[in-house]
């Protein structure tokens, strides 16, 4: 194959192409979210394809392009590519779940903050020349609850950021955690919400977390309690929310994600809880400090490397994981398949018969697609590496076969 090409679109820190082209890459660099016709334009001439949360991979997208060799999304969520078209078609999507954590948290922390301080209506009152010199309504954090709804990468950091500030913290998952610090699990989502003065939500966008914050669950908060949504914007009902800070039942909430947001900077904004008392409204900016999105570049680009250079997918969240070092003197193949009895014998039969010696092999499977990794040795083989890739790729249970570059 000829030199790989990689595209990195909706303005990805620049550090990510510096990397990619250390490598040898050829990286081209966009700063818009294309549309599904403009990426079925693009992509025929890429192997690889980086993008960040506006950019949407249909299923249309990746079956027109199946020879895409990895997605990445310089992000932690994925929801915006097709996954289970991604898997079907053999492309591995790589995601950066740890880069952002510290600048999600802080924005929480300074929310907390402002919110009990009432900071952004008092800053609003100066701007127009109204001086409000007093104490009424306003709080320390000190010896508040906390109540984290998801304690994973972002909520466990935040949890310890505000045990610092000498916040009781509480936590509800669907899954068990570890709590970190004096941080106590509530075994219920309303024993957290009745027994927080905040509640930070860091869910993932999923059927089950769709509207899990609606009237039944504002109104079992504390009243004069505050929200705050840094996760994803169909979380809460805005519509609910709106209701519960019009009826005074809440003191407040900091919104940075929505159910509908701008495609870019140029659009316009528009949503119910536009001036309302003691809300902040920011544009999805929970990951966007400068040293997230430099951490970003750096993790995703190096998940492309090590899956470029080694087979290496671990961290990819559609596929099955395995983690490689690179070897010298031995041809590695990759391929993709499907979890089916008796592929392995199959493909094992094909290198047989070309006559190459199997040094090592590295298999992963999960309920779909089997991962194979094969180190070979072709001096003394019958066919030549593309010949013996050819073979293999007929067969009806292959789904994606080529040679490391």
């Amino acid at each position: 194959m000829s030199k790989i090409k990689i595209l990195l679109a909706e303005s990805i820190h620049p550090v990510a192409q510096e990397k990619l082209q250390a490598e040898g890459y050829v990286v081209d660099l966009i700063k818009h979210a294309p549309s599904e016709e403009e990426y079925l334009k693009l992509l025929p001439q890429y192997q690889v394809l980086g993008i960040r949360s506006k950019s949407e991979l249909t299923a249309k997208i990746l079956k027109q392009n199946p020879h895409l060799l990895a997605v990445g999304a310089f992000c932690i969520g994925t929801n915006q590519v097709d996954l289970a078209t991604a898997t079907e078609v053999g492309i591995p999507t790589f995601n950066a779940p740890h880069s952002n954590t510290r600048s999600v948290a802080e924005l929480v922390v300074a929310e907390m903050i402002a919110l009990s301080r009432q900071l952004c209506d008092r800053s609003s009152m100066a701007h127009r020349g109204e001086w409000v010199k007093s104490a009424d309504g306003s709080r320390e954090v000190r010896g508040k609850t906390l109540g984290i709804i998801g304690y994973g990468h972002i909520g466990s950091q935040l949890s310890i950021l505000a045990e610092a500030m000498g916040m009781r913290v509480v936590f509800y998952d669907v899954v068990k955690k570890l709590p970190l610090g004096n941080a106590q699990p509530k075994n219920k989502l309303d024993e957290l919400l009745a027994a927080a003065d905040f509640v930070s939500l860091h869910v993932p966008e999923t059927p089950e977390t769709k509207n899990m914050i609606s009237k039944d669950q504002l109104f079992k908060m504390k009243k004069g309690s505050f929200l705050i949504n840094a996760s994803r914007g169909t979380v809460v009902n805005i519509d609910d929310l709106v209701l519960a800070l019009k009826e005074n039942h809440l003191g407040g909430c900091a919104i940075d994600v929505f159910p509908v947001e701008p495609a870019s900077n140029k659009e316009s904004f528009k949503s119910d809880l536009q001036n309302l008392k003691n809300v902040i409204l920011t544009p999805h900016i929970g990951g966007s400090t400068e040293e997230a999105q430099y951490a970003i570049g750096l993790e995703v680009a190096e998940s492309f490397r090590k899956f470029l250079q080694t087979g290496t997918t671990a961290g990819a969240v559609n596929f099955p994981n395995v983690d490689l070092v690179a070897k010298t003197n031995v041809i590695r193949i990759m391929n993709v398949h499907k979890n089916e009895p008796g592929v392995l014998g199959e493909l094992n039969g094909y290198i047989s018969e070309a006559g190459a010696n199997i040094q090592a092999q590295y298999l992963s499977t999960d309920s779909k697609i089997g991962y194979l990794v094969v180190d070979l040795e072709m001096d003394k083989a019958k066919l030549s590496v593309s010949q013996l890739i050819d073979k293999i790729q007929k067969s009806t249970r292959n789904i994606k076969t080529h040679q490391v570059f």
